[in-house]
Parts: C-alpha cells; sequence; structure tokens
C-alpha cells in the first residue's frame, strides 16, 4: 500500500469496502486505510507546515522520509521540531548502555604517557609583579629598593588583534616578595576567583591568573566552541596549524568552562533586568546532559536575553520569569505558560498547522483548514498595515475565525477538531494582539534564538555536568545579549574572565 496516492485512498471509503463480502476484510481495510493517510500526511510536513526547522527539510524536495516522535504538551502544541529528537535520545541511551569494560572517567588516564613541549617558551615581554601592603600590618610597602630575584613566574599565551589579523604572544609574569618594617615577608601571588564543584571530579576548576592561556585567547577557544561548533579536538587542530600553540584537550575544555562560570554572575544580574522588561518571548527545546532528556529554555526581550537548562516542570520557568514580572509574555500552547494571563499565543504554530490541514486527504478537513488559515493570516496583515486602526478590521475576521472553529470542533476528522479546540480554549491569548497592538503576533525571536542551540545539539548531544550546562546557557545568553545590545560579546567575555580570575565581579554589559 506504499505506492497508494491520495486520490487512491479517498476511494477506498467504507461504501466500497462494503461491497466486498468478508466483515473481517472491511473492518482491517478502514484501518489500513486510516494508517495509510497518516502516514502520507506525515512525509508531507516541512518547515512550512510544522514546527520542523528549515534545516529537517529535503533538500531535493521529495519530503523528509524520516518519521519520529516524543512528549507532546497537553495543548497538543508541541513543536514538530522537539519530536524529530528522539532519535538523538536513542543515540544517548546507545552510548550509555555500553559494556562496564568500556566505561572510563574523562580526560587523561592514571599511568598515559605524558608530553610536553619540544621547545623552550620563549617570552617577549617579562610583567613584574610587587606586594603592595604587608598582609600583618597593612603598611604600604616600598618596591623601589632592590630586591631579590623572583620567588615564582609563570608563562601565559595571549592572542592580540593586529591591523592584518590576530597573532599569538607570550609575556612571562614574575612575582616578588617584600619584607616589612615589621620584619614580615610578603609574597605577590596571581589572583584566584570563584571556584567551580563538581562531585565525582577529580579536580575543582579555579579561576585563577596562574594559568597558561589569558583571558582573551581562553575567550577565542570559547567562541570557536560555543559559536561555531568545533570540537575540542578540531579546535586543538586549528590552534596548532593556523596559530601554532599547542594546547591539549584538556585545557581547552577549562577554557571553555571557565568562560562560562566567569559569566554566571552576569546571568544573575540578566534575570533581574528581564523582569522589568514589558514583552518577553519564551520557548523551549529539548536538551540532553550526559544522555538524559533536559530541556533548554530562553526568555527573551528587545535587549535581554537569558538561557536556561533544567527540567520541562512548570517551576522551572521562575528560573527565567519571577512573580515579579508584570509585562507580556509570547509564547506556543504549552501548559506551563497557561497560568499567566497576560499572554500572547504564537499564531505561527496554528498557521503551521492549518497549513497541513489544507493538506489533508480529507475534503471538509481541507476547506476547513483553508478557512482557518485565511482567516489567522487577515488578523495578522491587518494589525501589521493598520496597528491601532486595523482593531475595526479584526472585528468581522475575529467573528468568521470563532465561527470556523465552532464548527471544527464538531467535526469527525481528528487533527481539524484538535486545532479548533485549541483555538477556542486559548481564545484571549490567541486575539491579545488585537487589543494590543504593540504585541507580535508570533514568538519567532524566541524561536531563532534557539536555533543554534538546536544545530549544536544535534551535534554534541548536549553537555555531560550539571556545571557544563550551566556554563553553556551563561555564554549563550551573554552572546546573544550583547548582539541584541550591537556590543562586542568577545571583548566583554574577555574581561569578563579577566575580572573573574581576579576575585572580582563583572561588570554589567553596555547599551
Amino acid at each position: 500500500m506504499k505506492h497508494l496516492t491520495k486520490d487512491d485512498l479517498a476511494q477506498i471509503d467504507r461504501s466500497y469496502l462494503q461491497s466486498l463480502e468478508n466483515e473481517v476484510v472491511i473492518d482491517v481495510a478502514c484501518r489500513l486505510r486510516d494508517f495509510c493517510v497518516e502516514l502520507v500526511e506525515r512525509l508531507e510536513q516541512n518547515s512550512r507546515n510544522s514546527s520542523k526547522p528549515p534545516s529537517s527539510d529535503d533538500p531535493y524536495g521529495r519530503g523528509n522520509k524520516e518519521s519520529s516522535d516524543s512528549k507532546e504538551d497537553d495543548a497538543g502544541s508541541s513543536s514538530a521540531e522537539d519530536k524529530e529528537n528522539k532519535t538523538a535520545v536513542k543515540h544517548a541511551s546507545s552510548e550509555s548502555s555500553q559494556p562496564d569494560d568500556s566505561k572510563r572517567s574523562a580526560g587523561r588516564q592514571p599511568g598515559s604517557q605524558g608530553f610536553w613541549r619540544s621547545e623552550p617558551v620563549v617570552p617577549e615581554r617579562t610583567i613584574p609583579h610587587y606586594p603592595n601592603h604587608c598582609v600583618i600590618c597593612g603598611k604600604e610597602l616600598d618596591v623601589a629598593q632592590e630586591l631579590s630575584g623572583p620567588w615564582m613566574g609563570h608563562y601565559v599565551y595571549e592572542l592580540e588583534k593586529t591591523e592584518s589579523g590576530i597573532r599569538i604572544s607570550c609575556t612571562l609574569h614574575h612575582y616578588y616578595a617584600a619584607v616589612c618594617d615589621c620584619g614580615h615577608e610578603t609574597k605577590a601571588r596571581p589572583g584566584q576567583g570563584h571556584v567551580s564543584h563538581v562531585e565525582g571530579r577529580k579536580k575543582d576548576l579555579k579561576l585563577t591568573e596562574y594559568t597558561m592561556v589569558g583571558p582573551m585567547l581562553a575567550t577565542f577557544i570559547a567562541a570557536l566552541s560555543v559559536r561555531f561548533r568545533m570540537s575540542r579536538v578540531k579546535i586543538e587542530e586549528f590552534l596548532s596549524y593556523w596559530l601554532s600553540i599547542e594546547l591539549s584537550v584538556g585545557t581547552i575544555d577549562k577554557c571553555i568552562r571557565e568562560a562560562g562560570v566567569a559569566c554566571n554572575p552576569v546571568v544573575e544580574e540578566l534575570v533581574e533586568q528581564i523582569q522589568k522588561e514589558k514583552v518577553v518571548s519564551l520557548d523551549e527545546t529539548p536538551w540532553y546532559e550526559k544522555g538524559r532528556l533536559k530541556w533548554l529554555w530562553v526568555a527573551i526581550s528587545m535587549s535581554i536575553a537569558v538561557f536556561y537548562i533544567g527540567t520541562r516542570k512548570k517551576e522551572e520557568l521562575l528560573n527565567l520569569i519571577s512573580s515579579a514580572f508584570i509585562g507580556w509574555l509570547v509564547t506556543d500552547g504549552y501548559s506551563a505558560y497557561r497560568s499567566y494571563e497576560k499572554r500572547q499565543r504564537c499564531l505561527a504554530h496554528l498557521i503551521r498547522k492549518a497549513i497541513a490541514l489544507c493538506g489533508a486527504v480529507d475534503k471538509r478537513a481541507q476547506e476547513m483548514g483553508d478557512w482557518l488559515l485565511r482567516e489567522l493570516r487577515g488578523l495578522i496583515k491587518a494589525m501589521a498595515e493598520d496597528g491601532e486602526g486595523g482593531k475595526r478590521k479584526c472585528s468581522p475576521i475575529l467573528a468568521r475565525l470563532k465561527r470556523a472553529c465552532n464548527l471544527g470542533s464538531e467535526e469527525e476528522h481528528s487533527k481539524l477538531r484538535a486545532l479548533a479546540n485549541e483555538i477556542l480554549n486559548d481564545w484571549d491569548a490567541v486575539v491579545a494582539f488585537v487589543k494590543n497592538p504593540g504585541l507580535p503576533p508570533t514568538n519567532n525571536e524566541a524561536e531563532r534564538a534557539l536555533r543554534h542551540a538546536v544545530i549544536s545539539r544535534v551535534i554534541s548531544f548536549g553537555t555531560r555536568t550539571n556545571e557544563g550546562s550551566m556554563a553553556y546557557a551563561a555564554l549563550l545568553s551573554v552572546i546573544e545579549t550583547c548582539r541584541l545590545r550591537n556590543q562586542d560579546p568577545w571583548q566583554y567575555i574577555a574581561q569578563t574572565i579577566a575580572l573573574g580570575r581576579k576575585g572580582l565581579g563583572p561588570s554589567p554589559i553596555p547599551g
């Protein structure tokens, strides 16, 4: 039956099958027909008539032949983009179900061969560090006197921008000791900041100036990973070939996590700021943390974007939108958002479902789908063209839309009935932008903000630890917020890392 077309299926109705002699054959044939209808409609799903991303479309125009399913929300409005990710869950579960003898801790294994640099490090300049005050009596120290040699030192590789491109420089930092009049010797030491603890990890991540990678180079590595989706091994190869610097995979991983940990305090400030916004778009997409299914949330306004990785429970919203928020939310139909009275429902999701109905096998469903599609698009067009004046044009459109939904809710076609009831049950949120012309009719801003993370999830299968999830979400938040404010995110992140290594708090994002 895989060769049957829509026209063929339309002819195989119950009256035709009743002409056969065997009643059992009739029932079986009806079930097979319904199954074929579902398969044909699923094959025709793409980014135009469903919530699938454009990247899932067949470039040769023959339709996506992969089917998948996942958990839908209570309103039946969870995106098809979420459904296509069951494959990633299977991959993650298959990896976690490997034999016990193949499981081992990440990183260098005990007893493995060590490596060091084949050539000695040659610094371009030396920076001395002197103690300023005695740690015992607090007296200011006179470092003008001749001091003995430094008691410690370390090399730092840093990325520098030039007129013709970028280069890597090497600096030697020397730390000196001075004796106070009280007799105590005070030593200058590298700055230290926050220490991130992860249960089971052999060595905690510490923000400190005693490191081989400078702030800008660490930011560059984080950019290659988070923004340009390169693996640690690819970054190692890139640095070696193009910048002639050899860094281990462990050092590269540390730089990425360090950038995220340093940006965590910035996100806390952004969460407080977003509570004061008038309109915030919300969306969520599946995410995986060491093979476990989680969700990546985003809340975005005109100048702020905050990402968060957690479960899909309603309580997780408090990490983005607290009870202090009194503005408007622009969301899809997920039931977790429905407790907010000031909410605009995304019409793009409803339009895609109406487009899918236009291609249904059932003629009545086609007609009703075309009707719903025409009225939904008419609402958006009227408000986009006339704004406040569009309210008068929308009155007859709203009446026709409600009538179409009332009629559709009584039809036998399951998808038509579900869409009609979905609009009726959430009517106030669907038409909120008509009564409040300043509201956007879709949450496309939030969906676009998640696109980069969706592609990264497909490539990397998510993160491995809670620290990694927080770091990834923090970097996304800072990068997207800087983009919204027309600021350089990399210069700001480098500055934040430098302050974090000294134990200082970050400066606010300009704009």
